[in-house]
């Protein structure tokens, strides 16, 4: 860890906010009643400190423990560090395992016993409209050399636009790594394998699939906040950036309760 790195504490937004609670928390890290506030409301852990070492991080973290919050610290390189998975195309269930592929026919097992989080949420994708077409062109620097005698060469063009809209996504953690092992996006899944359940909307076969993998990974914690509109900032879907963070922050709260031998 860099001398100089800076430490962020959040916390999860606990389920009763109380004045009492506001003011405490306010007091440690100390900031005004209205931006503490903000800080507590929603679902999703938010940072509410920084710092400039471990040692101040932890003895915050400590103190608004105390209070009964999920505190969690975390180094900022790692938690703006953008994340690296094995991104599916289709998979196979088995017993107690599914085998991933991804668009270039290489495979990765998640087994149920290493499968500590499946996450769930939405993300903006970027999606294109319109044809593309191939028409001939006068080719001017030929033709001219030619003395004038019409030379054509092949042009490929494509009209439309381009327009964002959210897409699902899956993630699958072990306890090993803020980094998913798996992600899953919708529109970027082959569903065949799905056979006689696949559906025309993506939507329907990703939902199928998402049911797949809770049942055979039962013992998981399944997280499904990030699809919310409200959570996710929809219609104005999330950015990649603050997806990422989010789901960092999530993963570490489910490790903090999960060590404190509490459930989600």
């Amino acid at each position: 860890m860099a001398v100089d790195e800076i430490m962020h504490v959040a916390v999860a937004p606990p389920d009763m906010l109380e004045a009492n609670l506001i003011k405490e928390v306010a007091a440690i890290v100390k900031k005004d009643l209205y931006e503490t506030r903000l800080m507590l409301v929603g679902k999703i852990p938010k940072i509410i400190a920084h710092y400039n070492n471990m040692q101040m991080a932890e003895l915050a973290a400590r103190s608004l423990k105390d209070l009964g919050l999920v505190a969690i610290v975390c180094e900022n390189s790692k938690l703006r560090k953008l994340s690296h998975c094995f991104r599916a195309h289709t998979l196979k269930i088995g017993q107690k395992e599914v085998l991933f592929w991804d668009n270039v026919g290489q495979s990765i097992t998640m087994e149920s016993r290493n499968t500590f989080l499946i996450l769930e949420g939405r993300i903006q994708a970027y999606m294109e409209t319109g044809v593309t077409r191939t028409r001939t062109k006068l080719n001017l620097p030929v033709t001219i050399l030619t003395g004038g005698i019409p030379v054509r060469h092949k042009v490929t063009e494509k009209t439309g636009d381009t327009y964002v809209q959210a897409e699902c996504f899956l993630r699958l953690y072990d306890r090993k790594s803020l980094d998913p092992t798996i992600e899953i996006l919708e529109y970027h899944c082959d569903y065949s394998f799905l056979e006689a359940e696949k559906d025309p909307f993506s939507i329907t076969n990703f939902n199928t699939i998402v049911k797949k993998i809770r049942d055979i990974f039962p013992q998981a914690v399944f997280d499904d906040r990030l699809t919310e509109p409200h959570e996710a900032n929809l219609p104005f879907v999330t950015p990649r950036d603050n997806i990422e963070i989010n789901c960092k922050l999530i993963y570490l709260y489910h490790l903090a309760i999960s060590d404190l031998g509490s459930s989600a």
